[in-house]
């Protein structure tokens, strides 16, 4: 049986996507494959990202590159610790 993403943690693999590309940042083509979403929901979550203050996008020639900012590592950092809580009673985010 397939298990689904919850949107809290396609967040979480959205934001550790990003982060692991560094302060160069990542594109959007690596981060729909890297994320694994569709075009659609990725512009979705990154919109949302985006308007949070969690990624930055920068425009360029055309290009969006996206960057976490320091708010979305806090973020991130937070999600991890709640989630080895909740785990550690038996629950899943």
């Amino acid at each position: 049986m397939a298990t689904y993403r919850t949107s809290m943690q396609i967040i979480a693999d959205l934001l550790t996507v990003t982060q692991d590309s560094g302060m160069k940042g990542i594109g959007t083509t690596s981060l729909l494959t890297r994320a694994n979403l569709s075009h659609s929901r990725l512009g979705k979550f990154l919109d949302n990202l985006t308007g949070a203050g969690l990624v930055t996008k920068i425009e360029y020639d055309g290009r969006h590159t996206f960057v976490i900012t320091p708010r979305g590592r806090q973020y991130l950092e937070t999600y991890e610790q709640f989630s080895k809580i909740a785990e550690s009673f038996g629950l899943e985010l």
